[in-house]
């Protein structure tokens, strides 16, 4: 299965998301938006963005 993009309101009202493997596990989460449009645009710049993000390893 692959993995999918939840949308839902927190507690306090806001929109977030997070991205889920196939496996159901949670892979990241995104900030709170106050409406679901740019909840949604967050979306879209992770998958755009991701595919050329660097690895930055900090120790």
């Amino acid at each position: 299965m692959a993995g999918k993009f939840e949308v839902y309101k927190d507690p306090d009202g806001k929109f977030r998301f997070r991205l889920k493997g196939g496996n159901g596990e949670i892979i990241a989460s995104g900030q709170a938006y106050v409406s679901k449009q740019s909840c949604l645009g967050g979306i879209d710049a992770v998958k755009t963005l991701s595919p050329k993000a660097d690895t930055v390893e900090l120790e």
